[in-house]
């Protein structure tokens, strides 16, 4: 069966089952920034060793997004609890200043009442009502994933549209082409 793990630097989100449709909202605006993104109902398929799955892509993932909610708080079990507590154990492999979770709230829980992990509480809550996602967040999101090379990525990408443009002007590829390196 073809491996089906994300590259390195995707992001993690982990929710509870009933938050699935706002979770996909959330899911989405990443990816349409281009952020890559790991979520057990896109990613799974019939057959997979789905608990090995997602424990190679919680230990493999750049950052891990917890999304917390009233349907979180009311649940005293659930598999995404599993996944919390996988995140928080990796964070004792982790320089104390790496950034690894990143907390998002998609209703009016408060900090305060959240029955997260303790870990959760040292790390910046955003907050998503209902799954809106701010292209900020979103952008927020890219530049935690590449760091300083995201700068440097975007103007690579402009300047090869850029050139393929000047290079269909001069006749050296037909319109709609890119130049191959």
């Amino acid at each position: 069966m073809p491996d089906q793990s994300s590259p390195a630097g995707a992001v993690f989100l982990s929710y509870a089952s009933q938050d699935t449709e706002t979770v996909a909202r959330i899911c989405e605006a990443l990816r349409a920034a281009g952020v890559e993104v790991w979520l057990d109902k896109s990613e799974l398929r019939g057959g997979d060793a789905w608990d090995a799955q997602i424990k190679r892509q919680i230990h493999e993932c750049t950052l891990f997004m917890p999304v917390i909610s009233a349907h979180t708080n009311a649940r005293t079990e659930g598999y995404f609890r599993r996944e919390w507590n996988l995140a928080t154990r990796r964070l004792l492999d982790m320089a104390h200043d790496a950034v690894f979770l990143v907390p998002v709230v998609i209703d009016e829980t408060r900090e305060v009442d959240a029955r997260v992990p303790e870990e959760f509480l040292s790390a910046h809550w955003t907050r998503l009502p209902g799954g809106e996602t701010p292209p900020a967040f979103a952008q927020r999101v890219r530049q935690l994933l590449c760091g300083d090379n995201c700068l440097e990525i975007e103007l690579l990408a402009d300047f090869d549209q850029f050139g393929s443009q000047i290079a269909a002007v001069l006749g050296y590829v037909a319109p709609g082409e890119t130049i191959e390196q």
